[in-house]
């Protein structure tokens, strides 16, 4: 399976990608579409192609067939400023070479909006400010980033990309180093905000049950092949991730939300299923 059904109205739309690295590829006709408003996750063991698909998807890699569109337009026809514009990408790793704070880092989420030689505004500014309130960072607006957690750095780092106002958004893995309270709180505002603003979301996620719980749909990579493109109960199946993951899975139900909820099957010595 290499493509699916999706909505008409695209924020972003892949056709057949296929990329890798020197001679050895990674994606192998991969296609998709995500709408303003949709929070798209995408799942599959390490190795599988997520990371490189979101390169794709934001330009800053090539495929080697294929092609990306940003709001109907080619992505290759853009400059990367007005890539910049539209779309906000938070890798899993996010370094600074220099001192700064909390506050300057994400501030120059506003740089694609910026003249050469223009300095922030006031209004560029709340617009920071309220990406910090949004992540909780408010108290530590004039930290420097070296002295901050890795979960406050990865909170960062989404202030940053929020504050780019783009209309979509990639973010690989992005509740890795978070505690179980930043992942409930980061995803329920990328809800409001693909609800109230129209972003589109694109997430790499290794929690099953997190991309069961908040996205829209879900594409299953395996070996840079989409094995599944759809809805959580349509994708996330036993026999998807049992073929996928190579190890027994259990689908079931939470009691008490009613969604999904997946868990690996540990079989007791001596016991056979």
């Amino acid at each position: 399976m290499s493509s699916a059904t999706a909505p008409n109205d695209s924020a972003l739309t892949a056709r057949d990608l296929r990329a890798g690295y020197t001679s050895v590829p990674v994606l192998r006709g991969v296609s998709l579409e995500v709408a303003p408003g949709e929070l798209l996750a995408i799942v599959g063991p390490n190795g599988s192609g997520k990371s490189t698909l979101l390169r794709v998807l934001g330009g800053t890699m090539r495929p080697w067939q294929g092609s990306v569109e940003l709001q109907g337009r080619p992505l290759k026809e853009l400059q990367r400023r007005a890539i910049a514009r539209e779309v906000a990408t938070v890798a899993q790793e996010n370094t600074v070479a220099f001192r700064f704070t909390v506050l300057e880092i994400v501030l120059m989420g506003r740089a694609p909006h910026l003249g050469a030689f223009r300095f922030e505004s006031r209004h560029d500014l709340e617009i920071a400010q309220a990406a910090l309130e949004r992540f909780d960072l408010l108290a530590l607006a004039h930290r420097h980033i070296e002295e901050l957690s890795g979960g406050e750095r990865k909170r960062v780092f989404l202030a940053r990309a929020l504050t780019q106002q783009p209309r979509v958004m990639l973010l690989d893995e992005p509740t890795a180093f978070l505690d179980l309270k930043h992942v409930v709180g980061i995803f329920s505002r990328f809800r409001e905000l693909a609800t109230a603003r129209g972003l589109a979301v694109v997430a790499t996620l290794h929690d099953l049950n997190v991309a069961a719980a908040y996205a829209d749909r879900v594409l299953l990579l395996r070996a840079g092949e989409v094995i599944g493109y759809g809805t959580p109960s349509e994708v996330l199946t036993e026999s998807n991730l049992r073929s996928v993951y190579e190890t027994e899975i259990y689908v079931g139900k939470n009691p008490i939300t009613g969604q999904l909820t997946i868990l690996p099957v540990h079989t007791p010595r001596g016991i056979s299923r």
